[in-house]
C-alpha cells in the first residue's frame, strides 16, 4: 500500500510541475500584415521582458508579411517592419495565414488597410483561434459585420478596439463624478484615405473614445463636412448626444469632454498602447472579449453614417436601420 502511494504522490507531483511548466509557458502569437508601427510597438512590449511596462504571458513567434500595393502607408513601409520583427525580435515570417495558424495559439490581425480584413480573418477563425483585430477593423461596415457573424457561428473569440479606449487619462475621465451622463465631444485627427470611408482612417480612434464613454444606443447620425473639419452628430436613445470633431489643418491631439447633470469635465493628459496590450493578452487567456460586437458594431455603422449624410447635405441616418441592411440584425438584438 505503501509503495503504491508513493508511486500515485510521484505522478501526482509530475503533473503538478508540468501544468506549472505550461502555465508559465507563454501564450505562441502570430502577426498578420506588417505594415503599421503597431507591429513594432506591440511586440516589444510582449517580446522584450527588459522594458519595464512589459506585459508577460504572450509573445509574438510568427507573422505573414501582406501589404497593400495602393496604399501609400502600406507599401512604402511593410518592408522596413517585416525586417524590424525578424533582425530585432527573431520573430518567423511566414508565406501565408494558413501556415501561420498552425504555429501560434492566437493571433493579431495588424494589417493597416482594413478591406483585406475580412479575408485575412477567415483562415483564422476557421482554425477556431482568438483573434484580436487592429483598427480599422475593416473597410465597410458590412465587413464587421461579417466578421462578428463568421466568428460567433464558429465560436471564436474576436474583439478590436483602439488604444484610446484604454488610456489611462479616459478611464479617469469616465470615474469622475459628473452626475448623470448628458453628452460628450470626442475630437482628434481625421486624415483621409480615399479606399476608406472617411473617418475609418484615423477618426475612428476619437469614434472609438466617444463610444467608450457614451456606451451602445446610438439612434442617428448627421455630418457637417468642410475640408479642415469633420463635425459628426449622434443621438443616442436616452436622448444623450455624442459629437466627434475631426481635424485635419493646425494643431490635433486627442480629448474627450463630458457633459453631466452635476458637473463637466476633460480628460487630463493622454496614454500609451501598453493598456491596450494588456487587454489583448487577457483576452486570449480568457477567450472573452472585452468590448463587445455591438459596441464595434454601432461606432463603425457611427463612421458609415458619416459618410451617407455628408453625401446628402448632411441629413440625419438611421443608425439601427444601417445595421440591419448590411446584414446585422442579430448585433441589435444581443
Amino acid at each position: 500500500m505503501k509503495q503504491l502511494m508513493s508511486i500515485l504522490l510521484g505522478c501526482l507531483l509530475v503533473c503538478l510541475s508540468a501544468n506549472g511548466q505550461d502555465a508559465a509557458k507563454p501564450m505562441r502569437l502570430g502577426m498578420i500584415g506588417l505594415d503599421t508601427s503597431h507591429v513594432v510597438a506591440f511586440t516589444r512590449i510582449l517580446n522584450d521582458a527588459s522594458r519595464s511596462d512589459h506585459i508577460p504571458g504572450a509573445k509574438v513567434v510568427a507573422a505573414f508579411k501582406g501589404g497593400s500595393d495602393d496604399v501609400e502607408s502600406s507599401y512604402t513601409r511593410v518592408d522596413k517592419f517585416t525586417e524590424q520583427l525578424k533582425t530585432d525580435f527573431g520573430v518567423e515570417i511566414v508565406d501565408s495565414i494558413e501556415t501561420l495558424c498552425t504555429k501560434v495559439d492566437a493571433v493579431l490581425l495588424e494589417s493597416v488597410d482594413g478591406r483585406p480584413h475580412l479575408e485575412q480573418a477567415k483562415p483564422v477563425i476557421a482554425a477556431g483561434l482568438p483573434l484580436f483585430i487592429d483598427k480599422p477593423m475593416a473597410g465597410s461596415l458590412k465587413d464587421v459585420i461579417e466578421i462578428f457573424s463568421l466568428a460567433r457561428k464558429a465560436g471564436v473569440p474576436c474583439f478590436s478596439s483602439s488604444s484610446l479606449r484604454y488610456y489611462p487619462s479616459l478611464v479617469e475621465l469616465k470615474s469622475k463624478d459628473i452626475g448623470e451622463l448628458k453628452g460628450a465631444i470626442s475630437y482628434g485627427p481625421c486624415s483621409l484615405e480615399p479606399h476608406h470611408p472617411d473617418l475609418f482612417w484615423y477618426g475612428v480612434h476619437p469614434t472609438e473614445a466617444l463610444f467608450a464613454v457614451m456606451g451602445t444606443g446610438c439612434q442617428s447620425v448627421s455630418r457637417t463636412f468642410s475640408p479642415g473639419t469633420d463635425v459628426v452628430s449622434g443621438l443616442w436613445d436616452n436622448g444623450n448626444t455624442g459629437v466627434v470633431y475631426g481635424l485635419r489643418t493646425g494643431h490635433s491631439g486627442y480629448k474627450v469632454t463630458v457633459f453631466g447633470s452635476k458637473g463637466i469635465e476633460d480628460q487630463q493628459g493622454g496614454g500609451s498602447y501598453v493598456p491596450l496590450v494588456k487587454e489583448i493578452v487577457q483576452f486570449f487567456q480568457t477567450g472573452k472579449p472585452p468590448v463587445s460586437a455591438r459596441e464595434t458594431v454601432e461606432l463603425f455603422a457611427f463612421m458609415q453614417a458619416a459618410d451617407i449624410s455628408k453625401a446628402n447635405g448632411g441629413c440625419a441616418v438611421n443608425i439601427p436601420e444601417l445595421i440591419r441592411s448590411n446584414g446585422g440584425a442579430w448585433v441589435l438584438k444581443d
